[in-house]
């Protein structure tokens, strides 16, 4: 008996380690979901701070330019202001989980006031020979409106095979295109002494891109139209307004 009961035990025990696998593959399978979508979580929250701070500058600037009227420079400081604190809570979240220790002021002045400065810098005065279509366009390009700038060299960041086709236009430019002269191009340079529309290559892109652009450019506070003048492309403007004054 004591052998038949010794024999039975081992028979218990080699069934349990035998369904062992079978019940960790499915405890694996029924949390193989759940740790997905946590990666998923995490990785758009990780996009969503990343973007956060760009359109915070640009969104704010346009909405004092717009609808407060302030005048193009004094936008772009609200806009400017409000990315600093942005970025120096961020910085200042990063160095508490670092050091323990909260340091606003110092990470305004070490890391966030640098950063932005350097971006607006970079943003408002450069443009790449790859995304113009030409060096006329790219001559012009400190002659755009510098909210204009601003959202372009963003959006070049997030889609570096953006291509510039026109900026600055004078009418004899439409008699050049076979196009009837509007004399109330965004294109000109207006009052502010800026120009207010930028031409984005379309052709070759995708449907998806292009709407994905053109939602940007929306979302941002810029008026968009395709246009099919001489060629497909996505006209970009920003509206001129009546006490919007360059300083």
């Amino acid at each position: 008996m004591a052998a038949r009961e010794l024999e039975l035990e081992v028979l218990r025990k080699w069934a349990r380690l035998a369904r062992a696998p079978r019940a960790l593959a499915r405890t694996r399978a029924h949390h193989r979901p759940s740790l997905v979508a946590a990666t998923l979580a995490l990785a758009a929250k990780l996009l969503l701070l990343a973007v956060l701070p760009f359109v915070i500058l640009i969104r704010v600037a346009v909405f004092l330019y717009a609808e407060q009227r302030y005048a193009p420079w004094l936008a772009i400081v609200g806009g400017v202001g409000a990315t600093l604190v942005l970025v120096t809570l961020y910085a200042s979240w990063l160095a508490h989980k670092l050091t323990g220790s909260l340091r606003f002021w110092a990470m305004a002045r070490a890391v966030a006031l640098p950063l932005v400065l350097a971006y607006c810098g970079y943003a408002l005065a450069y443009l790449s020979a790859a995304n113009a279509k030409s060096e006329r366009v790219r001559a012009y390009y400190t002659s755009l409106h510098p909210l204009l700038r601003l959202a372009l060299s963003t959006l070049i960041l997030a889609d570096r095979d953006i291509v510039i086709t026109d900026l600055a236009r004078g009418p004899a430019d439409y008699s050049d295109m076979g196009l009837a002269t509007n004399h109330a191009s965004p294109h000109y340079r207006q009052r502010d002494g800026y120009g207010h529309a930028a031409d984005l290559r379309t052709a070759g892109r995708g449907e998806v891109r292009n709407r994905l652009v053109q939602l940007y450019f929306w979302i941002m506070g810029f008026v968009t139209l395709r246009h099919v003048g001489t060629a497909d492309h996505l006209h970009v403007e920003l509206p001129v307004r009546a006490f919007a004054a360059a300083l």
